[in-house]
């Protein structure tokens, strides 16, 4: 993005000029949230919430397995993790639980 006339900031994906809160909003990136609407980032550990087939590994995830060290991909529906030797693991918000 590039500055613009006055305080709005120009958006050269979309093209439209921006006011500074919204420029901020959209930086920031998506709000991924799990099945219970508890707002996930980067680092957090999660549980799933359902058995989950994971194609190509042969191998189901069971329910409440605790998933560490999340990372989100931009994308508002997907985190990104990592489980006992699948590495990139890709599972959908819906399906997991922020642990507290």
């Amino acid at each position: 993005m590039s500055e613009g006339a006055g305080d709005y900031v120009y958006d050269e994906e979309s093209g439209e000029w921006l006011s500074p809160e919204d420029a901020a909003v959209q930086a920031a990136g998506p709000e991924v949230v799990d099945a219970v609407g508890n707002l996930l980032a980067d680092g957090d550990a999660v549980t799933l919430t359902k058995d989950l087939k994971v194609k190509g590994a042969g191998q189901t995830l069971k329910r409440g397995t605790l998933i560490k060290s999340i990372r989100l991909t931009g994308d508002a529906q997907e985190i990104d993790c990592r489980h006992d030797g699948i590495k990139g693991l890709v599972l959908r918000a819906e399906f997991v639980k922020k642990r507290t």
